[in-house]
């Protein structure tokens, strides 16, 4: 494939753009070659300013669960538009979608719509922190929850410690407040409890996390951490920006028997558009403002057109609950065939799956946590990222990201990827 066009693209945007994106991740750092600057999607494909197609594992990161350019949420989004852009006062259909969202939850009674996840996490932490008045949370290294500066940690020596700033510009004072655990490992969260001697406001997780590859949590994991999160008068946070509606239409709360007390959403619920909620009890929740002193707010949070997307996206998943099972077949399909073609050319590889949502990692290991993460061959992953893509393959730019496959994601293209994946890994290892 050619992408001069492309690469055009990618140098008038450095000028003018810090690394020439707006989002990290979409530099290709971790992954060879220029980044393909996007025309338009039409269903499972995405097309790039020189004329190449793609089959699109990606879905804008996660939120066009109906693939590109779906009717009814395109429909929605027009009406919606010439009603008007934003208003910054009420509206019914806030309340529509709030209603769709609490249906589905049973730990949820309101939800507080913002616009992006970083936003519902930041907010939901606050909260925690003004209904227990405590000031420490636990995080697990390899969970992303947006880029807020608490959040921004990295793990120290030994099963937990106190978190140092990751990134420039973050206090340690602010910081030093948030203490790291392990994935899937709950001594390392009994002893971030016995650190920190009662002063641990919340515990938050993505129960399938999927900014370190696709990585669950173990059933009995968050047995554990619900469990300690009782005992010591915590609050446990379930961040599904990520897998909400994504991994089941109830999200990991479809798989899992755990309930936690404050739950973050966001992708799906936008359908493509900037959306953000965090969710709890009436009790929890009525510690935020105006009904309580807890302060959050935001000028486009519920945004008409966003809201439109979103209820339109939601309404169609309940209305066919059966997409689940042909999501996880599809996906299950892609990632057994991904295998067979590594392990043809003697290359080890795992896989996981949860509904619509893959991940791979490059080893013969099962990856339970972070430091596995980080031992998987992401050269090899590079290589392969970029035969794929040369091939009519968009995946994810990096091997700590999740793919997706979505409404549109048609057998023929399971089909082809796993074809490409084939020449691919006979190219890499020859």
């Amino acid at each position: 494939m050619a992408y001069n066009k492309s690469i055009k693209a990618f140098d008038e945007a450095y000028a003018v753009i810090p690394g020439g994106v707006d989002s990290p991740v979409r530099a290709f750092s971790g992954v060879v070659g220029t980044p393909p600057f996007i025309s338009h999607g039409e269903g499972g494909y995405l097309f790039d300013i020189d004329g190449n197609q793609y089959i699109d594992f990606v879905q804008s990161w996660g939120p066009l669960i109906f693939g590109h350019c779906d009717k009814d949420i395109e429909y929605s989004v027009i009406q919606a538009v010439k009603r008007g852009l934003s208003f910054g006062a009420p509206t019914t259909i806030e309340t529509d979608l709030a209603n769709e969202i609490v249906s589905l939850f049973d730990s949820i009674d309101k939800v507080r719509f913002v616009s992006s996840g970083t936003e519902a996490v930041m907010s939901a932490i606050r909260l925690a922190r003004g209904v227990t008045g405590r000031d420490n949370i636990v995080k697990f290294k390899g969970c992303y929850h947006g880029h807020s500066d608490s959040l921004l940690v990295e793990a120290g020596s030994g099963l937990a410690t106190f978190g140092t700033p990751s990134s420039p510009g973050v206090p340690a004072d602010l910081t030093k407040h948030t203490l790291l655990a392990t994935y899937n490992d709950l001594a390392s969260v009994e002893q971030c409890f016995a650190d920190a001697k009662g002063n641990i406001a919340c515990v938050i997780i993505e129960p399938i996390a999927g900014n370190m590859g696709l990585v669950p949590a173990d059933e009995a994991f968050l047995v554990g951490i619900r469990a300690l999160c009782d005992i010591h008068g915590a609050l446990l946070i379930f961040d599904e920006v990520m897998s909400g509606f994504r991994a089941s239409l109830k999200g990991a709360q479809g798989i899992s028997s755990v309930k936690p007390d404050i739950l973050t959403l966001g992708k799906v619920i936008g359908a493509g558009m900037p959306v953000g909620a965090f969710g709890a009890s009436a009790t929890i929740m009525s510690h935020l403002s105006p009904e309580g002193p807890v302060y959050q707010a935001g000028t486009l949070s519920g945004n008409p057109v966003a809201m439109a997307a979103g209820l339109t996206s939601l309404k169609k998943l309940k209305a066919n609950p059966s997409l689940y099972v042909e999501f996880a077949s599809k996906a299950k399909k892609l990632v057994d065939g991904f295998q067979k073609a590594s392990l043809a050319v003697g290359v080890p590889m795992v896989t996981e799956v949860r509904g619509s949502m893959f991940g791979f990692f490059f080893s013969d290991v099962v990856v339970k946590n972070m430091e596995q993460a980080d031992a998987n061959d992401t050269q090899m992953f590079a290589q392969f990222h970029k035969g794929m893509l040369d091939k009519g393959v968009y995946l994810a730019c990096s091997s700590y990201e999740t793919g997706f496959i979505c409404a549109k994601t048609s057998d023929k293209m399971i089909d082809n990827a796993i074809k490409a994946a084939y020449q691919t890994m006979r190219e890499i290892t020859a």
